[in-house]
């Protein structure tokens, strides 16, 4: 795998090697992103125009694309400057005419002369009941007319660049597509009916009518595949490394386990059970695990992290519990620490916070092994912190940690195992394009007591109701949190929209019953807020998102969340998740500004609906598309040129089995078919699983 395979270099060359690509093209054909002819043969066009020849326009239905053969007749020039230019013309049944604007007379009467035959193609219009065609897309003799395709493909311009010169460097890059040895796998292939690669990039580059501009004509699809099947396999050849990475084999007793579960006033859900053996069964096998355990808001998620660390201890060794910020830590750490003592485990706590001569016992204790169960926020990456034998690391809701940290972690423990744990319910299309590399354990049930939340949709014009419904609900000894708008992307603003919010409630409920906690708050002061409302002093909690992950107050029924329509589902489900963690009835109100726009409404009533969070985020996917659904910057989501996650969501599951099974028979790429997926690699320039089999 030295290098880039030879029959790849005419794709990979310069563009100005293209036919009609000069520097000032290829400058503004790089500017998009467009930088080899490679880049252009994936950027498919997405329309097609119909340019086939007909006799006449007569009978046509207006306006439309024609191509036609006509006779020219008279000229007549513009009366004033800056006026259209007329040349009446006529087919073999109709007359009509071309009109252009800012011509020059000389240049169109040696292009079109009285009298002569031409083939004309461009979009024809009806003004004031006479047929005009605004300056044709084509204008040329009768023998040249074959240089008008009958299908044009259309494509995604960049500013100064026109179709023809689009079509004409695309046709330049076409010429050059390389005899490629298939990649796909010949089951699959023969399935599909799918071209062979060559075949499928001209084919998309030539539609013969809108179907094949589709995403399911069979060239596109097949293209779509190769993209996703490239980057399956560069995640399946982490997972591989990952794997070969030895791990350890921690078996478990079930000596704590069995004493916690005796304690516990429920039994398991299935969907926890289930998990539970699947983490064990990881935890048991010499190569190391690498996990998702995605569940639902409420599914139980804590139980089953506990149980996984309580397997490591029982096997003589470690676990470490991370969470993005303190506030989570606390929260991990208040519910696990009952259940742990119960069993007789020592759990500890290591944040930033720790320093001096704690720290420093703590850090002994750890050494030692005397502390079994560590939770944490990212402080226990650094240097200074060393465990007996780590077995087990769990991290929690981390959409920003990606395949780097997971490594950075590990190292920790020499071969300690995975667990990544996330409340955010993320369709099975994308969890495969984030989370490819890993194993996937899903919680899809609620534990047995889990209220319905009522949720309600209000206008913020009905303010005062709403002010007047959480009186009567604080007087009943109930808390509430409000959340506030995020305004737009400056804190600041966030931060005032919070203070005012804040300060209106206090003034109606009464100064000492209203909390405030927001992003630009010291830790020491955040906390301080969160534990007043926790510990029930403070009654209602006024927000900027966050609370929006795993916050527990049993007592708190009423979830308020101004301006909901501003916020993405997935957030809105998380907020909403906050209730109902008790025993009584909860609500969850969305306020709204009016007037809502169609979006707006159809998201807020797909939550109104359901309390299940794949569907809500199968539904946010349709909406928004990918990229919006995780935040683009930091999603850590491929981008791809042809495959559509939103669509093609099938073919992913396809592509990662296919790549695993590939890399499970021939790990190192060196078969027949091994050596073509190296081609497609560098084809889709996958960098990063070139250097994983070098390495490898």
């Amino acid at each position: 795998m030295s290098g880039r395979p030879e029959q790849l270099f005419p794709l990979f060359a310069g563009l100005e090697t293209l036919d009609g690509v000069g520097p000032k093209t290829a400058r503004l054909l790089s500017q998009s992103g467009l930088e080899t002819p490679r880049d252009l043969l994936f950027s498919l066009p997405y329309a097609v125009v119909d340019r086939r020849r007909r006799e006449t326009i007569k009978g046509v239905d207006l306006p439309k694309t024609l191509t036609v053969e006509i006779t020219v007749g008279t000229h007549r020039p513009p009366r004033n400057r800056g006026g259209a230019y007329r040349i009446f013309v006529e087919d073999s049944q109709s007359e009509f005419q071309l009109v252009f604007f800012h011509a020059r007379g000389d240049y169109l009467k040696k292009i079109l002369p009285e009298g002569s035959k031409r083939v004309i193609s461009g979009k024809l219009e009806l003004f004031d009941g006479v047929a005009q065609m605004v300056h044709p897309d084509h204008v040329v003799t009768v023998d040249q007319s074959k240089s008008i395709p009958e299908f044009e493909p259309v494509y995604h311009l960049t500013q100064g660049i026109t179709q023809k010169t689009a079509f004409k460097a695309a046709q330049s890059a076409l010429s050059r597509l390389p005899d490629l040895a298939e990649w796909v796998d010949p089951a699959q292939f023969a399935r599909q009916t799918w071209p062979a690669w060559a075949d499928a990039v001209k084919m998309a580059h030539h539609p013969q009518g809108a179907d094949d501009v589709a995403a399911f004509s069979p060239a596109r699809e097949r293209l779509a595949y190769d993209e996703l099947l490239a980057h399956q396999l560069t995640l399946a050849l982490a997972r591989q490394r990952e794997r070969k990475a030895r791990g350890v084999i921690s078996v478990g007793t079930g000596a704590f386990q069995s004493r916690v579960l005796k304690n516990l006033p429920y039994r398991p859900t299935n969907a926890q059970s289930r998990a539970i053996d699947e983490i064990a069964t990881d935890m048991a096998s010499p190569e190391r695990m690498n996990r998702l355990l995605q569940g639902d808001v409420g599914a139980g998620k804590t139980l089953v992290a506990l149980m996984a660390l309580l397997i490591a201890v029982e096997a003589g060794g470690q676990g470490v519990m991370m969470a993005p910020t303190e506030i989570l830590a606390r929260q991990h750490l208040a519910g696990l620490r009952p259940l742990a003592e119960d069993a007789g485990v020592v759990l500890e706590i290591l944040t930033g916070r720790d320093k001096g001569a704690e720290r420093r016992a703590k850090l002994a204790a750890l050494k030692a092994g005397q502390i079994h169960i560590l939770v944490g926020t990212h402080a226990v990456f650094q240097e200074d912190v060393s465990f007996n034998d780590l077995r087990l690391a769990i991290v929690d809701e981390q959409h920003r940690f990606g395949v780097r940290q997971r490594m950075e972690l590990s190292e920790k423990g020499q071969g300690a195992d995975v667990l990544v744990m996330t409340a955010t319910p993320i369709p099975r299309s994308l969890a495969l394009a984030q989370y490819g590399d890993m194993d996937v354990s899903v919680l899809d049930e609620k534990p047995p007591g889990r209220k319905p939340i009522k949720t309600a949709i209000v206008s913020t014009q009905r303010m005062d109701e709403v002010v007047a419904h959480l009186r009567s609900a604080i007087d009943g000894g109930k808390q509430c949190y409000w959340v506030c708008p995020l305004v737009d992307e400056s804190e600041v603003s966030d931060l005032t929209a919070a203070e005012e919010r804040f300060k209106h409630l206090r003034a109606l409920l009464g100064e000492t019953n209203v909390g405030l906690v927001h992003g630009q708050m010291p830790p020491a002061e955040k906390d301080a807020a969160m534990a007043a409302f926790e510990n029930g002093e403070t009654k209602v909690l006024v927000a900027t998102t966050v609370i929006e992950v795993g916050v527990n107050v049993p007592n708190a029924t009423i979830m308020v969340i101004e301006r909901a329509e501003t916020f993405g589902l997935a957030q809105l489900h998380q907020l909403r998740g906050r209730v109902g963690r008790g025993l009584d009835a909860s609500t969850c109100l969305l306020m709204y500004q009016a007037p809502l726009s169609e979006g707006g409404r159809q998201r807020l009533e797909v939550l109104r609906e359901t309390e299940d969070g794949f569907r809500i985020a199968e539904t946010d996917l349709q909406m928004r598309g990918a990229g919006d659904l995780i935040g683009t910057a930091q999603s850590g989501l491929p981008r791809f040129q042809i495959a559509d996650l939103e669509r093609q969501a099938s073919l992913m599951a396809v592509a990662q089995t296919d790549a695993r099974a590939l890399l499970a028979t021939d790990p190192k790429l060196t078969s027949e078919r091994g050596r073509a997926a190296r081609v497609l690699l560098w084809l889709m320039k996958q960098d990063q699983a070139i250097r994983l089999i070098s390495v490898g």
